[in-house]
């Protein structure tokens, strides 16, 4: 639980204009809904603005338009949800809940004396570790692996062989780094023939990778997760994949091998990158698309069909059967439509 910080100490580490008492302290942030006295909460557009009326948050996080419509105290900042998200930061600072090596850790490599490892765990030979990284109980870090400073790996993540993780990095539970990617040849009697994945996996600084997620190794070159990255929970990276800065990725959806996604790309829950594709800059991809081939502009791309009943999707498929014939059968309405304009 916080102990707390004065509304003047939290302007004066993050910005913003305070009205009213800027003595009060805060301990938590809350929903306004039931937000008490000791407590912060924030108003981001106008529709929520009755809610002002109703809370008993004791300071507002508020934009200028609201300002003037609260009561009590509060700080106005030009993106309440952005600056709620930082005074959450300052409340709830990361714990340290392992201290030292447990003696339980199996660690072949040299380790900086601030470095934290849990029960269970192994550090393989050659592998280097930065200053302040905590590694979980039961993690594995295999053989000439890397990982930066400050990194937090929770319980049970493992990296496989020659993985490199920047510094400031989160990667949760259960997911693995560097395993192989789907590379296999067909032989003519149907039998798979394996191809070694010789790449690796190297992820950027200020990384946060989710529970279950899987980033397969390249098969020749690495794949690669750029700065900045937020990857959510059971999401599948192929090989040779790229990740470019500060794109952020919704749980469950996943991309084929050799796809690039450009920088600040926002992909939706569900959502299928096809393999050897690439996506631009700034692009969204809605949740549960596919996205089956390359694009080159940003803006939002949608490829998905609402739910309807089940009578009706019935009806719907047995036109999709006829798609082919109906645009054949225009075709030729159209051409003689043609014919019979020019004769007039």
């Amino acid at each position: 639980m916080s102990t707390g910080l004065t509304v003047r100490a939290i302007a004066d580490a993050l910005g913003g204009e305070v009205r009213g008492n800027d003595s009060l302290i805060v301990t938590q942030v809350a929903p306004l809904e039931r937000a008490t006295a000791s407590e912060i909460g924030f108003v981001a557009h106008a529709k929520y603005r009755k809610a002002l009326e109703t809370t008993k948050a004791g300071v507002l996080i508020l934009p200028k338009s609201l300002a003037e419509h609260a009561a009590g105290t509060s700080i106005v900042v030009e993106d309440p949800y952005l600056y709620f998200a930082r005074v959450a930061q300052l409340l709830n600072p990361a714990r340290q809940d392992y201290h030292g090596v447990h003696s339980s850790a199996v660690v072949l490599s040299p380790l900086p004396a601030s470095v934290s490892v849990g029960a269970l765990a192994f550090v393989g030979e050659g592998c280097s570790i930065g200053d302040n990284v905590i590694i979980g109980p039961g993690c594995v870090i295999e053989a000439e692996s890397s990982v930066g400073a400050d990194t937090l790996l929770h319980a049970n993540v493992v990296l496989y062989a020659a993985t490199q993780v920047g510094a400031r990095c989160i990667v949760h539970s259960g997911a693995v780094l560097g395993s192989d990617g789907f590379g296999f040849a067909r032989e003519r009697d149907g039998r798979w023939v394996k191809i070694p994945q010789i790449g690796r996996v190297v992820v950027g600084d200020d990384v946060e990778i989710g529970a279950n997620t899987a980033i397969d190794r390249g098969a020749l070159d690495d794949t690669v997760i750029e700065n900045g990255v937020k990857l959510d929970n059971l999401i599948q990276i192929a090989h040779n994949c790229r990740v470019g800065e500060h794109t952020a990725m919704a749980a469950s959806s996943g991309m084929a091998g050799s796809a690039t996604l450009g920088k600040r790309v926002m992909v939706g829950g569900q959502a299928g990158i096809m393999g050897h594709i690439e996506v631009a800059d700034d692009v969204v991809v809605s949740s549960r698309s596919f996205m089956s081939k390359s694009v080159s502009e940003k803006g939002v791309y949608t490829a998905t069909i609402p739910a309807i009943s089940h009578n009706d999707w019935l009806r719907n498929a047995v036109h999709i059967k006829h798609l082919d014939e109906m645009a054949d059968r225009i075709k030729q309405l159209e051409k003689k439509l043609k014919e019979l304009e020019s004769k007039q």
